[in-house]
Formats: structure tokens, sequence, C-alpha cells
């Protein structure tokens, strides 16, 4: 086996739900720019400064709701849909599991760290009760947390001692808890309706509570009892969620009214007021306070809003944005940026020279997922996906207004050097067709008799994967007059299961196809079978990729690995990166080596079902 490096991880932003606040948590190391959130099966811890530096735990096996870290900064705890917590390293790059408890019978919709790292409160929806309270080493039960009669929103612990801790809930009662061990000593009466998040001051003085009500509440750290309410320019919207900065003097808060405001704890006075756009994708559903200087915000549509509130400053710095949804394909950018395209239907363009992470693609967008996208040799990228049409990208401004229906939902897409666009499209009935499309007008229709599932081109050379007859039918494309005319028929690729994908290489010396059981077959131009030995994956193969010399193809498949495959010496070499692609791998392609690209070395970036690209450096087999 040979070695490789992972070079970037370029993460997926978090997932967002109507009505549902989001927890954000940031490491609580002087100095750091790290914010850990869920998404999917997945844990993010982000790196604001360089996003492609981020990093992710998938240990997870249901849905992650909430993630946060040890005041120690050693370890980490995040929690699933299922009432799971896990306890994993963070100092290690294996971030091993520690332990792991189940705690209670549902979804568990926050966690508490007390200041020694010892002890976690977990509280959620769960069926006999809404909260925990256990040991991180050992999981035995330290206190008890009740009073509650709906699902709890969220819970923390004073940072220091005496320790105690404040639960909020749908039943609009915040209760608090002596401990350790925790027992139930009040229940605070200030909120009308929901209370979404409670957190106390870093000094332990105070802790506040915001909810649906719009009310923003302050109170004694010692007994809960209220200190002030803040009515000065109150937000207009439910508030999703409150973040003390260190100084414990000073506090933001997120709204559904699509703003966020800073405030003064001492003097119980607004300072300013961020205002976001109107819309729901605007509305602010989880915030944290990251480090001395910069504040985190997250929109309902995934951005997040890095603000710094330095006194001479008080500005919206920059956006992050990135996917929320799986990624579903992937294409080439000019120079050094790449898209994506993911299955709520945006596209991301990200640029691999810079430490920018991913920004969205403006312009009128795709309404569902994007199936397929491909770069055309005229330097623009074009897309398709299941709202059935097919659009164009420019890198510098965005998506173009013409767009092109099609008549079917679209299976897969290629660019011939004259820079038509082949699209293979099944209609209702199930019928196949291949579209050759130039400046947005339909120039040619193959009607096949088999089902086509898969194209690929180069130059002038286009192959179709039949799914039915499980056979390569290779075409040769005038542009002139606008016609295909089949060359050569590659005989059967004889695997228990179907042709999913093809891929033809930048020299048109080389076609391979992946079938859904997890084979790879390579053929020579003249239909000649070179190997049908790579039979590594478990799973459906999703995609193929050549790189740019045509000395290697790299495949990814469901079963989250990743393959690079020597063509000289077929029987004998290949990479093999694990899991890759966590939760299934959806495509894989080739970087350019950029600056110092070493002999021998290639970069290949992998994506899939956890919405993150992974950046690969492998030595070449």
């Amino acid at each position: 086996m040979m070695s490789y490096t992972r070079q970037a991880l370029y993460p997926c932003n978090p997932g967002t739900e109507r009505g549902r606040s989001t927890k954000l948590s940031a490491a609580n190391v002087k100095g750091s720019d790290k914010v850990i959130y869920a998404n999917g099966r997945s844990v993010i811890v982000l790196d604001l400064k360089n996003p492609a530096s981020s990093t992710s735990f998938t240990g997870h096996v249901k849905e992650t709701t909430v993630a946060r870290f040890s005041p120690s900064g050693f370890y980490c705890a995040s929690a699933d849909v299922s009432g799971v917590v896990k306890i994993w390293d963070t100092v290690k790059e294996d971030q091993s599991v520690v332990s792991e408890y189940k705690v209670i019978s549902g979804r568990i919709n926050d966690l508490a760290w007390d200041a020694d790292s010892e002890r976690i409160i977990a509280a959620g929806d769960g069926k006999e009760k809404f909260g925990h309270a256990f040991m991180r080493s050992t999981g035995t039960s330290t206190g008890e947390i009740t009073g509650h009669s709906k699902v709890i929103n969220a819970v923390s612990i004073r940072p220091k001692r005496p320790y105690y801790a404040v639960t909020a809930g749908d039943d609009g009662l915040i209760n608090f808890h002596q401990g350790p061990p925790f027992k139930y000593v009040k229940t605070i009466r200030e909120h009308t309706r929901f209370v979404q998040d409670v957190k106390f001051s870093p000094n332990g003085g105070h802790f506040l509570s915001v909810g649906s009500d719009s009310k923003v509440v302050l109170h004694s750290g010692e007994n809960g009892a209220k200190t002030a309410e803040f009515t000065d320019s109150p937000h207009k919207g439910s508030i999703m969620a409150c973040s003390w900065n260190s100084g414990s003097d000073k506090f933001i808060t997120s709204s559904m009214d699509n703003t966020v405001k800073l405030w003064d704890a001492g003097s119980e006075k607004h300072l300013t007021t961020w205002s976001f756009d109107k819309g729901v994708p605007n509305q602010q559903v989880g915030n944290v306070w990251v480090n001395q200087s910069e504040i985190v915000s997250l929109s309902m549509g995934g951005d997040f809003n890095v603000i710094d509130v330095r006194e001479e400053n008080l500005k919206l710095t920059r956006v992050i944005q990135a996917p929320q949804k799986s990624v579903s394909s992937v294409a080439l950018g000019p120079s050094a940026t790449f898209f994506a395209g993911s299955a709520d239907g945006r596209v991301f363009q990200y640029d691999t020279a810079s430490e920018s992470g991913s920004t969205r693609v403006c312009g009128d967008g795709h309404t569902s997922l994007v199936s397929a996208m491909t770069a055309s040799a005229k330097g623009k990228v074009y897309s398709v996906g299941f709202d059935d049409k097919l659009r164009e990208v420019e890198a510098s401004s965005g998506f173009t207004p013409a767009s092109f229906d099609l008549a079917g939902q679209p299976k897969s897409l290629a660019a011939t050097a004259d820079g038509t666009i082949f699209v293979v499209q099944v209609d209702n009935s199930g019928k196949s067709k291949v579209q050759a499309v130039r400046n947005n007008q339909a120039v040619y229709a193959l009607q096949p008799t088999y089902k086509a599932i898969s194209v690929a081109a180069s130059g002038n050379v286009v192959a179709v994967g039949g799914e039915d007859d499980n056979k390569i039918h290779m075409y040769r494309w005038d542009g002139q007059t606008s016609a295909l005319a089949e060359t050569v028929v590659f005989e059967s690729i004889n695997t228990r299961g179907q042709i999913t994908t093809i891929a033809l290489s930048a020299d048109g010396e080389h076609v391979a196809a992946g079938d859904s059981v997890g084979k790879i077959i390579l053929f020579n131009a003249k239909g000649e079978k070179l190997t049908e030995k790579w039979t590594h994956h478990a799973g459906r193969i999703t995609a193929l990729s050549f790189n740019p010399e045509s000395t290697h193809l790299a495949s990814t498949s469901l079963d989250t690995h990743l393959y690079v495959y020597s063509i000289a010496s077929p029987y004998s070499k290949y990479v093999h990166v694990r899991g890759a692609a966590p939760m299934g791998g959806s495509a894989v392609f080739w970087l350019a080596g950029g600056k110092g690209g070493e002999q021998g070395k290639g970069k290949v970036a992998s994506s899939g079902a956890d919405g993150c690209v992974r950046v690969w450096e492998v030595t070449l087999p």
C-alpha cells in the first residue's frame, strides 16, 4: 500500500431547522478561532481563520444535534437524536472515543460541562426524563434533572464553585439546580413562551435566559433571582441564542427578526444592532462569542456571519458559506477553483489557492438536487438538477440568466472540446435520451435502444454507458454538422452489477466503467479489456476520474473509500484512502499540483453525503 496525507478539509455548515435553536460552541482556549457544531452524522470543528484546516468527527451512527468542548480543551462531548453522548479526544489526530453513554431515550438538545471537565448534563426530549447528569469517566449518575413537563432546549452549568445548573424548556420554565450531585431547588417563571437558551456568565455572577417571547432576562448566578430585564431596543421576534464575552460584561442575542444585538450587562443598555436582509434564510438561529474580537451568528439559510465587536469596528467582517446538505456533484473551475453542487440545489465555489474556503454561487440557481456538473473547455461550468434544468455558471459572476429546459430527469453531464454539452436524461416512462446542447440551443438528440445512464467526453469523443446492456458505446461528435456517429461498442462488462458511471481519459486512450456492486473495469479506446481485477470497493461506484496526465484513475463509492489505480500497472499497485468520504462518496476529481507539486504525487479531492470536501495528496502508485 502507498501513502497519502490529507491536505485540506472544506467543511459543511450547521444544519438548521425552523423554530429550533442551533447550538454552537467555541474552544475555551485563549486565542483560538475554532467553532464546533453538528450537521448530519458529523461534528465539525471549523477553523475561522482558515476553513480548509477544519476537522470532522464522524463517530456517530445517528444524526448529531450538539457538540461542546470541555473547559480543559482536551475533550469534546457530542450528542445525537437517539440520546447517545460520545466523549472523544480533541488533541490526538485519531479522535479516539474515550467513552460513550446512552443517557436519555430521545433527542439531546444541549450539553453542558462543569469547570472540572468531569461532569456533564445532557438535556432534551426523553420518554421517562428530559435530562441526565453524569460523570465523564464512568457514566455514573451525579444527581437528577427534574421539574420540566416538556422538552428541555438548553442547559448551562455555573463555571465556578459552588456549582449550579439551569435548564430551560418548552414549558416556559427555567429550573434551578444545586450540586453536585445536582438536585432541583426551584422553578423560575419569567418567560411566557418557549425558553430557547440559557447561559451562565464566565465569572459565574449571572445567567441569561432568552426565549420565543422576545424577552432577555438577567438572573443572579447564586440563587436564580431576576436582576434585570432588558427592554432597551428589544427584539421583535423569537430570540434563539445568547452568548457572553470572556469579561462577563457584554453579551449578544440572535433573533428570528433577522437581527443580532450587543448588550452591556452592567448598564443594562443596548449597544448596537446588526440587521440582515428580510426573509426566512436570514433569520438568526444560533450564535457564539468566539474570542475577544469576533462573534459568529448563524443564519437559517446556513450562513456563518462573522462580526467584529471591537468598539472601533462593530461591523460584519465576512460571511462563511458552505453546503448544509450532502454534496451530490463537482466540477473543476478555472485556475485553482472548483464547484460543488448540493442536495438542496445550491452550488458553491471553492478557492484552493486562498484561505477563504467556499462561497455560494449567486444568481438564479437550481431548486432541487444538483445531479451532475461539468466544466467546458471555454472556462464555463454547467450543472443539471432534478428541477430538469441545465444551467451555466460564470466563475466571476455566478449563474447566468439563461437556462435550458430538459425533457426528463438528468443523470449525467459531459462537455466536448467545442463547448457542446451532452446530457443523459430519463423521462417518466423510463426511456433515456442523450441530448446535445450548445449556447442554450438543442443541436442533437440521440434516442438509444439501450438505457443510457452515464456520459463522458474528451476532445470530440463521447462515451455513453448503458445500464441495461452493460456496454460502453463510443461515438464521434462532429460539431460542424452537429452529428453523433457510433464508432465502437465495447463488450459487456460481465459483472453481477449494472454500469453506474463511466470516465474517459483526457488523451482519449482509456475508458473506465464502475458498476453497482463495486467493480471497476478498464478498457482501451478500441474496446479491449485491460483489467477487471479492480474489485476493492464494497459498494456502488458513484464516481470515477482520470488524472490530467491520463496515468491514474481515482474512484469513490458508497463504501466511503477512495482508491487510486495505476493505468500502467493495473494488477499490482494502488492507493487506498480509508473513509475518504464518510457516509458515502458521491464525487472524486483531481486538482492541479499547485505550488511546489512534487513529482510522483497527485492531489485528489473526494466528497459525499457529509457535505464536506477533502483534499488528499497521494503518492502515485
